[in-house]
């Protein structure tokens, strides 16, 4: 028996049913652009989805259609902002709580056509990823946009979106932010903290890059050590969180 509903590199058939829903997981990535915030921060509760008439059958087509993600949200009420565990790819406990792929985001967006009666949305599946590294003439050379920290503001960007931004001096970060920014953003840079004869130089540069891959607005950017523990590697990250895309040349 075929399924009743197609995908295709080029189109995904929405059931009008799951429209509504749509809607209001791109309300949510919205809220979350205009406040600079990370997107689970305005993840949408399960409750909520279900009560626009999904069932679970739904959501495990927009999962396998790679059109949204979810978790568990686990906050506590002395967390500041929302923390989140996994669950099984086709799983949907209490508390489960969902956030629109970057292909969700393309597809939501979009104006759609009816069809037949039903939402045909044609999808450009390069689209969303419009602001990753771009292929020349179809070559595996990048051209990658690079980020930009500005000291003054304690602010770091990419593609002009805000990635992180400092309240409050964050000495060790920020010396690893302007040796990227003073030598061009590089694929590596050498560890630029200063000597500490109290702490270990190899677990500091690890602490380090850990805070700076912390409450990030937006995951554009990865950071990792170069195995060494003497030099620091930085990514890009795809916005749905998957793994990074490496800076570095071969």
């Amino acid at each position: 028996m075929e399924p009743n509903f197609k995908v295709t590199q080029d189109e995904v058939r929405i059931p009008p049913r799951i429209e509504p829903a749509l809607v209001h997981l791109t309300e949510a990535i919205d809220y979350a652009e205009q406040s600079n915030s990370d997107y689970w921060e305005f993840a949408v509760e399960l409750e909520s989805l279900l009560a626009l008439g999904l069932n679970l059958n739904d959501f495990r087509w927009l999962v396998r259609n790679g059109l949204v993600e979810h978790k568990r949200e686990v906050t506590l009420e002395c967390d500041d902002g929302r923390s989140f565990r996994e669950t099984g790819d086709l799983r949907f406990p209490s508390g489960t709580c969902f956030v629109l792929t970057a292909k969700g985001i393309t597809l939501s967006r979009q104006r759609p056509r009816v069809t037949n009666g039903n939402e045909k949305v044609s999808i450009d599946l390069a689209r969303h990823d419009a602001w990753l590294p771009q292929e020349k003439n179809g070559s595996q050379v990048r051209e990658l946009t690079r980020p930009c920290w500005d000291s003054e503001r304690r602010v770091l960007t990419f593609s002009g979106t805000i990635v992180k931004q400092f309240k409050w001096v964050a000495e060790n970060q920020e010396a690893i932010l302007s040796a990227f920014e003073e030598e061009g953003w590089p694929s590596r840079i050498y560890d630029p903290l200063k000597p500490c004869p109290e702490q270990d130089p190899k677990r500091r540069l690890s602490d380090t890059i850990k805070c700076l891959n912390r409450k990030q607005s937006k995951h554009l950017i990865h950071f990792r050590g170069d195995g060494t523990g003497e030099g620091v590697i930085w990514e890009v990250a795809t916005m749905n969180g998957a793994n990074p895309i490496s800076t570095t040349q071969s």
